[in-house]
């Protein structure tokens, strides 16, 4: 009988800790929620507005938030939502391409570095030392200024500037998992060294660095719009959001046309750093 109660106990123990971990906490879905706007925004911005990013009503100019204008509107009576909105896809295909640069350039020095040794990962290791003694953003400002005041430049130099870290980190684990006894067992079972890094060390050392590719894309969205904000993006009428905070700071009586595109920074930012902290550690 008493067997029988141990066995419930640790059923409905065990449950109940699937439930817990199974659990997704408000917070998260909140910032999954504000994820999947922007998301849609950068997808089927006209879904979400019927104004002009471009084209205004001249006897609107500054007028405050209201119902009909959420975010107020600007200096030549656009809707300064409709510019967000329809600026959100130039702010998140920018951040994506820099992730995808970071990771990609990244997870292949760090892959190399940390499976083969010795001279390679000692030279290598210096490259990824120079890069990481250099401040990220000064590096961004120094290689988008090399390549002109562009957008798509300015995603590429962010990317240049995040390849240290995704190779630190894959370096990391790479070195992790191939001292592992599972590695060495499949040299043992006739494998080479291919094999064993595509087949074992590869898929047993990519997570972390996933969870940081999606903390990178919001400190990439965070880093592209600093340097929209200095001129360094697309010039007028592209309304990235770092251009639309610059554009509205000449205007001291419409405060909204700051506060409006940074808190929608600000809530993007933050809510990819919360999902990129329950990926690591679900709780």
């Amino acid at each position: 009988m008493s067997a029988d109660l141990n066995f419930a106990r640790l059923r409905s123990d065990g449950a109940a800790s699937i439930r817990t971990r199974a659990a997704i906490p408000p917070t998260v879905l909140m910032s999954l929620l504000v994820v999947l706007v922007v998301v849609l925004w950068s997808l089927f911005p006209s879904v979400f507005t019927g104004y002009s990013p471009v084209n205004g009503d001249t006897g609107s100019k500054l007028d405050s938030p209201s119902l009909q204008h959420w975010f107020g509107t600007d200096y030549l009576g656009r809707d300064q939502y409709a510019r967000v909105v329809y600026g959100t896809a130039s702010s998140v295909t920018s951040a994506l391409v820099a992730v995808a640069i970071g990771l990609v350039a990244g997870s292949a020095i760090g892959l190399a570095s940390g499976f083969r040794g010795g001279w390679l990962d000692a030279t290598l290791g210096r490259f990824v030392d120079v890069l990481l003694a250099i401040p990220g953003f000064l590096l961004a400002v120094v290689i988008v200024s090399s390549l002109g005041f562009q957008t798509i430049n300015a995603a590429i130099a962010t990317g240049v500037s995040a390849v240290a870290v995704f190779a630190r980190l894959m370096r990391a684990e790479v070195i992790r998992v191939r001292r592992s006894t599972f590695v060495e067992a499949s040299y043992l079972e006739g494998g080479n060294r291919l094999q064993a890094l595509l087949t074992h060390v590869l898929p047993n050392a990519y997570r972390p660095v996933l969870v940081l590719a999606v903390l990178q894309f919001g400190t990439s969205i965070l880093v592209i719009a600093s340097l929209a904000f200095l001129g360094y993006g697309d010039p007028p009428p592209s309304s990235d959001w770092g251009l639309l905070v610059a554009s509205g700071k000449t205007y001291v009586t419409a405060p909204w046309l700051v506060y409006a595109p940074a808190l929608v920074i600000v809530a993007t930012v933050l809510s990819i750093n919360r999902i990129s902290r329950w990926l690591r550690n679900p709780s």
